[in-house]
């Protein structure tokens, strides 16, 4: 059985839950996250993964868009869901996709609504940028944060685009996976 553990952390787009369990970080929501968070756990004290999940999100919001690389994530999601959050990590920070364009890139051209419902269950918020897609035509459409938040977060991406480390064109180094 797999133990999960959680952290509330301020930011500067409101209270955000960390959840990890023992090997990697399971679980990102808002502060009235809709949907419902899926995955919770009592509150830690000190904690490998917390820790560092923390110590990226500080990172990140302070203009560092790749300090999450490194950043062990997991995810449990159908294939579809798991393709939609991989393809999340490929649009480059700065820029978005509507859900069209993400569905023809991970293979499922005729798929733009699964590939948004998808999109909103995704169970790591900022980290798997869910927040990137937006509808045709550009339109800020549905975030479990929040639209607000969602403008937020692309607005400070675009500040800040000019500070990473890596190419754009390359997919981060960490990624969703399915091991337990």
């Amino acid at each position: 059985m797999i133990t999960l553990v959680a952290r509330n952390l301020t930011t500067p787009v409101g209270a955000l839950r960390l959840v990890a369990n023992d090997r990697a970080l399971a679980g990102v929501y808002f502060e009235g996250h809709k949907p419902t968070p899926r995955f919770d756990g009592p509150e830690a004290g000190a904690h490998p993964i917390l820790d560092l999940a923390e110590r990226a999100f500080g990172a990140w919001f302070e203009g560092d868009l790749d300090a999450f690389a490194e950043l062990p994530t997991h995810a449990d999601g159908t294939a579809l869901e798991l393709a939609v959050w991989k393809g999340l990590r490929r649009i480059p920070a700065g820029e978005t996709s509507t859900y069209g364009e993400l569905a023809a890139a991970i293979g499922h051209p005729n798929a733009a609504r699964p590939v948004g419902r998808a999109n909103g269950r995704n169970p790591l918020s900022i980290v798997v940028p869910c927040h990137r897609v937006v509808g045709k035509g550009g339109a800020l459409t549905g975030y479990a944060g929040g639209l607000e938040r969602k403008a937020w977060l692309l607005e400070h991406e675009r500040r800040h685009v000019g500070s990473l480390a890596r190419p754009r064109n390359l997919p981060a180094r960490s990624s969703v996976h399915t091991d337990p």
